[in-house]
């Protein structure tokens, strides 16, 4: 059985949040991005995003997306109060949230804006929808999920419009790892020892995980990559010196046609955009090779999203993506 499931997601509405772009940046075009004016040819250009422009993010829900782990209510505030703990604690609690892609729309007085969905497990909407303190934790960690993955810095100036979504959340596919979901559940996985990455390897000893705040910047780790024999495949090398076993439970590595999005809490954040050009390649995604292979990968046909395959190679502290 494979460590990851793909999934469809067909978010349904929860609540908006307006925000807005603190320092101008600049992002890749996505195809989700692309102005109905647009020409497609223009998938993967850089486009400028302006200090000021509105941000709007749907919080959306949907039961394709991992819950919570099972967690003690004082484990659960002292998270929603950011104090320190132990990811090794077997009490470690997390919510796992999918984040889109920007796409482009406009608010109510025509001007531009952005539009970003960050979609989670509905078991806990009623408590988010209930308690002010638990909706304010939501929204602190949406805002930061779309940080990471736009590296755009959002203002803490929001604004809650009356409204449940900016646009209809978009329906898309997604790899999601077997073992964040709870025993039972049928995309959980059957076998204990098949995890989001495959363990190879052991060393003597693994030091355990330090004691980290919630809030905190991740690093991006650096990358090769490879064609198999047959050209058939795609061999990603993704070196992770610090892993542990720790992170794995609460790690995503996210797989898509044209993209390879890892996400290790509060440790690694990597996106491998393959329609961005290489000479426009945020630096958030760090090449191993030169900018002629970067741009032989980009030409690539489309990963094996269904046939992805991915293990932890402890001793080489590495992962290996096969797609």
């Amino acid at each position: 059985m494979s460590s990851s499931i793909s999934l469809t997601l067909n978010p349904l509405p929860g609540f908006c949040v307006k925000s807005s772009v603190l320092q101008q940046a600049v992002a890749p075009r996505t195809a989700t991005s692309l102005l109905t004016s647009a020409p497609s040819d223009t998938l993967g250009a850089p486009i400028t995003i302006p200090k000021g422009l509105k941000v709007f993010v749907n919080i959306a829900w949907d039961t394709n997306v991992p819950p919570p782990p099972p967690g003690s209510e004082d484990t659960i505030q002292k998270v929603i109060r950011g104090q320190d703990y132990n990811e090794s604690n077997s009490d470690g609690w997390f919510i796992p949230i999918l984040v889109s892609d920007p796409r482009d729309d406009k608010d109510k007085a025509g001007k531009p804006a952005l539009v970003v969905d960050c979609v989670l497990n509905p078991s806990i909407k009623s408590r988010t929808l209930k308690e002010a303190d638990f909706k304010a934790f939501i929204i602190e960690l949406a805002l930061q999920r779309v940080e990471s993955h736009t590296s755009l810095e959002l203002s803490r100036q929001i604004g809650t419009p009356n409204i449940a979504s900016k646009g209809k959340p978009v329906s898309r596919q997604v790899m999601v790892p077997r073992i964040l979901f709870p025993p039972g559940h049928p995309h959980h996985t059957s076998d204990t020892k098949t995890i989001l990455i495959q363990e190879l390897a052991s060393p003597t000893a693994i030091a355990p995980a330090s004691k980290v705040e919630r809030i905190l910047k991740s690093a991006t780790p650096t990358w090769t990559w490879t064609a198999t024999k047959d050209h058939r495949k795609i061999r990603f090398i993704i070196n992770v010196p610090n892993l542990t076993r720790a992170h794995i439970s609460s790690s995503t590595l996210d797989v898509e046609p044209r993209r390879v999005i890892l996400h290790v809490p509060l440790l690694y954040d990597l996106d491998i955009n393959l329609d961005v050009p290489p000479d426009t390649e945020p630096t958030t995604a760090t090449y191993g090779r030169p900018d002629e292979a970067a741009t032989e990968l980009k030409r690539f046909r489309d990963l094996d999203v269904d046939g992805a395959k991915a293990e932890w190679r402890v001793a080489e502290k590495v992962i290996v993506l096969l797609a």
